[in-house]
């Protein structure tokens, strides 16, 4: 076969999949890497290939990388009795602190990605085919054949309000420092990186370690207490961390029932080499930082129908407004919190009423108040999975 077909059978596979490695391309072409080189060199000078990532999208895309579940909801009709049966509702449906956020972005109209690892079953599958059909590029993802795709349960109580959860997530300790490497052109072609705390310690330091030197904004979402170990010391290189005030005193090693208790944990985490943080109350509003000092944010007045998935939301929308070019945390915050009212007072966990217009109408027209130092609040409400 001459140079030409073979030229063309590599440009093929790379339309297939844009983050495919030299590596792979040359094993399928049966090709030496310096032949698969000179190839894309001659793309790349004819303009059909733009760059390291190969192909260049109308907007450099989200990169979201984490948990991608099948989620089971079971919901107490009556008040809930321990101990014994309780009538309840049961569905399933698609979830996962990075899945869901990078969903919530798809539906915000950003370009967005998502790295995650499925079982090769019928939830993966199930799971992929959602992710495309809601524009989300799962490219480059991971598909182990001896384990099951992740599931989390919730048990939620009458009211909607999240009673225990139990998670089957050890599949995502499967995406080391070594699957992340090897998705370099993916990461590199990122305009922005958010993942979760589901992914191993040295994982997550990589990220940071590529944030440094690539200078692309990294937002960090915590999903649990337990999982804060795999928050590395040396924070440097980290825009964003996103967090409940349960995952803060985790961090901080003990209760933080004022204010002034936030405030120095997160001048702690700060000091770590955090720009920023993100503190969610639940039902009560949102801490962030600013100048050294905390702003606080009220929640929204909500009939609250199902928590699943808010905090996500919130998530996905403070990105969303860092995206547009603008480092006003207060203003993602607010949009954040709009966000995650919407959900709760949705049964999807993702609201189909999401939308930009939704968001690009609350501007920050207002001072900010403080919360007084000592002021206490409540356990934090959103949930995450």
């Amino acid at each position: 076969m001459n140079d030409i077909s073979k030229k063309e059978q590599l440009y093929e596979l790379i339309r297939a999949n844009p983050f495919i490695s030299q590596q792979d391309l040359a094993v399928g072409l049966r090709l030496s890497r310096s032949a698969v080189a000179g190839h894309i060199a001659s793309l790349i000078r004819e303009r059909r290939l733009l760059g390291r990532a190969y192909v260049l999208p109308d907007k450099r895309p989200v990169l979201c990388i984490g948990a991608a579940n099948l989620d089971r909801k079971l919901r107490s009709i009556a008040s809930m009795q321990l101990g014994t049966s309780n009538p309840a509702t049961a569905e399933e449906v698609y979830g996962g602190v990075a899945r869901n956020i990078a969903e919530n972005l798809a539906r915000l109209n950003l370009p967005t990605a998502l790295l995650t690892a499925l079982g090769d079953d019928g939830a993966g599958r199930a799971l992929q085919d959602h992710a495309e059909h809601a524009g989300i590029d799962t490219r480059g993802s991971l598909t182990l054949t001896d384990t099951a795709t992740g599931t989390y349960t919730a048990i939620l109580d009458e009211r909607g309000e999240l009673v225990v959860a139990l998670a089957d997530m050890a599949l995502y300790d499967r995406m080391t420092p070594e699957f992340l490497a090897n998705r370099l052109p993916q990461r590199a072609a990122a305009s922005m990186t958010v993942a979760d705390l589901n992914l191993p310690a040295d994982s997550v330091s990589l990220l940071l370690e590529g944030a440094r030197a690539d200078h692309v904004p990294l937002v960090l979402v915590a999903v649990s207490q337990p999982k804060m170990t795999r928050l590395p010391a040396d924070l440097a290189g980290l825009r964003l961390l996103i967090l409940n005030r349960g995952e803060l005193e985790t961090l901080a090693g003990r209760a933080l029932p004022t204010e002034a208790d936030v405030r120095l944990a997160c001048r702690a985490v700060q000091a770590r080499g955090a720009r920023d943080l993100v503190v969610t109350c639940g039902g009560q509003g949102v801490f962030h930082t600013r100048d050294g000092e905390l702003v606080w944010l009220a929640a929204h007045e909500v009939d609250v129908v199902d928590v699943t998935g808010a905090g996500d939301a919130f998530s996905a929308a403070v990105c969303w407004s860092l995206y547009q070019g603008s480092d006003d945390l207060t203003l993602a915050c607010r949009r954040g919190l709009k966000a995650a009212a919407m959900t709760l007072e949705s049964h999807d966990t993702v609201s189909p009423m999401l939308a930009a217009d939704v968001l690009d109408e609350i501007q920050d027209f207002n001072t900010t108040p403080i919360l007084p130092h000592h002021a206490s609040f409540e356990p934090p409400l959103f949930h995450k999975d």
